[in-house]
């Protein structure tokens, strides 16, 4: 210590050793001479922070350059043994007071170097700071306590662990400051970018933003910095590799002793939804977000069955597997799920179909699934089964939709994780089970979900009953029509014959023509006719008529007399109003010439084509079957020679409409002389063609056609019969051969 007493040259440390208060001073014993004391004013540069560059050279006080609390303050020799140095928290705590030394410090050096420096005075303030000093010290030394320490701790820990969330959390974040500027990017924005945090922090946010999207991003960051409600906008980010589209959400986010609230920006999907706004654009929270999202949801509810129901209305036609097929597809768009439709037949459960949601790829997937139907103890049986549905919204059980045809379970292929299966019954049977299996992102299932499903089930369910019933009567409308058809039609030497019968589009029920071609007691016979109406009725008045007149033509060769007694047999039935409009003829070869014999009851009478194209519309004429009880049917006598066509139509042939209402009537005569000398089968075919093209394929009415083409006659025409068959009595009427009024139109 006495070597630090001694007064190295100078006269500041002449004045400070003969000072008796410096030398009784403890603080001035510790401190170093006044004449080498940086402090005082041996610094060249006049700098106020003597412990950056005015260190004293060697041989000076070192002690004072090294003080560490201070940061070169002249007392640092009374560090020497100390306690470690306080946490850095609790020396930023005398910071503020260090500076202001530190400043006063640089003004005593200031004065120290002026011409009329006093040494008195400048030695008084030294000594003042350096009290100030020692109580600074004091209070460094005395260290924080053990509690203000551990909060400390538990202080910087948390802050570790939020900046380690922040540069971990698995979305692109960028924290901003008020002016827009970014302050600090965690690594998955760094990745979106493709640049390192480095080189984005300090730019303005905007200039990261595709430059068309520039001004909505910044008037979006303007509102929320004055609503304080966050907000959100897609945009497009600009990527090393280039243009990244994106969705922006903003908020602010507000940290102690800021002065301000940061913005927070945080980087999603570019197809994430957008979410409820309010009418200024801003988020809405709370129960109205809540009541609005139930809304939407039940109005997406309410379109998805709209929906359905319409498709089951246009499919209604169609067969019933590609209206299941259409309607599942439907559904797994709908509800973003797997829709599994199973149908039971003959008491058995069978796959039908496997559809997924909308955009993914699942060719393989479904066909594994398909190819496995539902077994005993499965959820589609058991629901089927009960008739009740059930919904799973957890669904731990791999096995409850049953397994592939791999073995492995429905459920694991599908990554499914919440499913409902609801029958598919319309409250008497059950035709099915529809299943709709959910992915975890997609959410669970919920009950309003299942209240869905059942409707739909419910009405898949009367359509599948509609359409099977359909099915039913079809093919019973189908086999009574074909049974006032024949079958085959006959082959006759010298005489071609063919037939076209197309139904009407309007009305799927049993048609009201018939016709038939069929062998006589002298020859061969014809009919053509058509019963007023359409359905069961109809049909069934169309066969009474067409088996009436095939039996009373088997025994009598005469038209008229068949047409008169068939009137009888109609109008004397029980139960109808509707009449039947028919034709009945006998033809065969006598001296090289067809002749024909023609009886009309209310009929169109039929053209005569000649090979040269000259057209002959016969009347017709005659009453109707079955309106009034005494007949009188028209008769008509005609010769053919080879190559004359007689064409029989039905009135659905003439009243075929165009688009306009023009009726195909207007035409059908230079139609058919258009096509005079060519075979049967090509005129019938070719005047069905005319009427399907003439309609655009509306047929209102059944279209029934016979040709009769006469060729060469036969080498030997066939003998007439030696003998009439007898004819047979008929209650309530005389002997027919005996009547002198039955007609005389025989062969």
């Amino acid at each position: 210590m006495a070597s630090r007493r001694g007064n190295p040259p100078g006269g500041l440390g002449r004045a400070v050793g003969a000072d008796p208060a410096v030398g009784t001073d403890p603080a001035v014993g510790t401190y170093a001479a006044a004449g080498t004391d940086s402090a005082v004013g041996t610094d060249p540069a006049g700098d106020t922070d003597p412990a950056v560059d005015n260190d004293p050279p060697a041989g000076t006080d070192s002690a004072v350059g090294t003080d560490v609390a201070v940061d070169g303050g002249p007392a640092a020799s009374l560090l020497s043994g100390a306690r470690e140095p306080a946490p850095a928290a609790d020396l930023a705590a005398g910071s503020g007071e260090a500076a202001e030394l530190r400043a006063r410090i640089a003004s005593l050096r200031r004065a120290a170097r002026g011409p009329d420096a006093s040494l008195r005075p400048t030695m008084d303030a030294v000594l003042g700071e350096l009290d100030l000093t020692v109580k600074l010290l004091g209070k460094l030394r005395s260290g924080p306590s053990a509690a203000e320490i551990e909060r400390a701790g538990a202080a910087d820990a948390e802050r570790r662990l939020l900046r380690a969330v922040f540069q971990e959390v698995p979305a692109p974040i960028f924290l901003l400051e008020r002016d827009f500027g970014v302050r600090r990017v965690n690594r998955q924005a760094s990745a979106l970018l493709g640049a390192d945090a480095g080189s984005t922090t300090g730019k303005p946010f905007t200039a990261l933003v595709d430059p068309g999207a520039g001004g909505a991003v910044r008037a979006q960051l303007t509102a929320v910095l004055r609503t304080g409600r966050p907000r959100r906008i897609r945009c497009k980010l600009l990527g090393a590799t280039g243009k990244v589209d994106t969705t922006l959400t903003f908020d602010l986010l507000r940290r102690p002793g800021e002065s301000g609230p940061l913005i927070m920006a945080v980087a999603g999907p570019a197809n994430m939804p957008q979410p409820l706004t309010a009418a200024d654009g801003t988020f809405m929270a709370g129960r109205s977000v809540t009541a609005d999202r139930a809304i939407a949801e039940t109005t997406q509810r309410l379109d998805l069955i709209s929906a359905v129901s319409r498709l089951l209305f246009e499919n209604a036609a169609f067969g019933e597997s590609l209206m299941l097929r259409r309607c599942a597809s439907l559904f797994a768009s709908g509800l973003t799920a797997w829709v599994i439709v199973d149908v039971a037949k003959e008491g058995e459960m069978r796959r039908l179909f496997v559809a997924g949601p909308a955009g993914e790829r699942f060719a393989d997937l479904t066909r594994a699934i398909e190819d496995q139907g539902p077994l005993p103890g499965s959820l589609p049986w058991a629901v089927n089964a009960s008739g009740r549905s059930r919904l799973i919204a957890d669904a731990s059980d791999p096995a409850v939709l049953g397994g592939a045809s791999s073995g492995v379970p429905v459920l694991t292929l599908l990554g499914a994780t919440s499913v409902l299966c609801t029958p598919l019954t319309d409250g008497e049977r059950s035709y099915g089970t529809l299943t709709l299996a959910r992915r975890p992102e997609a959410g669970p299932f919920a009950a309003a979900d299942l209240e869905l499903a059942d409707e739909i089930g419910q009405q898949l369910a009367v359509a599948i009953k509609v359409g099977r019933m359909f099915l039913r009567r079809s093919a019973i409308s189908d086999a009574l029509q074909a049974s006032l058809l024949p079958r085959d039609l006959p082959s006759i030497p010298g005489v071609e014959i063919a037939t076209a019968y197309t139904p009407s589009t309007g009305d799927l029920g049993v048609g009201g023509d018939f016709y038939d071609v069929y062998p006589g007691p002298s020859g061969w016979g014809l009919m053509i006719g058509d019963v007023c109406g359409k359905g069961e009725d109809a049909g069934a008045v169309t066969s009474l008529a067409r088996y009436a007149i095939r039996v009373l033509a088997h025994w009598n060769p005469a038209p008229a007399d068949v047409l008169r007694l068939a009137n009888e047999v109609v109008h004397t039935q029980p139960g109808t109003d509707q009449f039947v409009t028919a034709i009945a003829a006998t033809f065969g070869w006598q001296d090289d010439v067809l002749r024909v014999v023609l009886a009309s009851a209310g009929h169109p009478g039929p053209i005569l084509v000649r090979p040269d194209g000259r057209i002959r519309v016969l009347p017709g004429g005659g009453l109707p079957l079955g309106c009034f009880g005494d007949a009188r049917p028209a008769t008509e006598h005609l010769d053919l020679e080879p190559g004359d066509t007689l064409f029989f139509y039905s009135d659905g042939v003439t009243e075929a409409r165009d688009a306009k209402g023009g009726y195909f009537e207007a035409r059908f005569a230079d139609e058919l002389a258009a096509l005079a000398g060519r075979p049967a089968r090509e005129v019938v075919a070719a005047v069905r063609e005319l009427v399907l093209e003439f309609s655009q394929g509306e047929v209102r009415d059944d279209v029934t056609m016979i040709a009769l083409r006469a060729l060469d006659p036969p080498a030997q025409p066939p003998a007439q019969p030696t003998a009439q068959p007898p004819a047979r009595e008929i209650p309530g009427r005389p002997n027919q051969r005996d009547d002198p009024a039955r007609g005389t139109d025989q062969l």
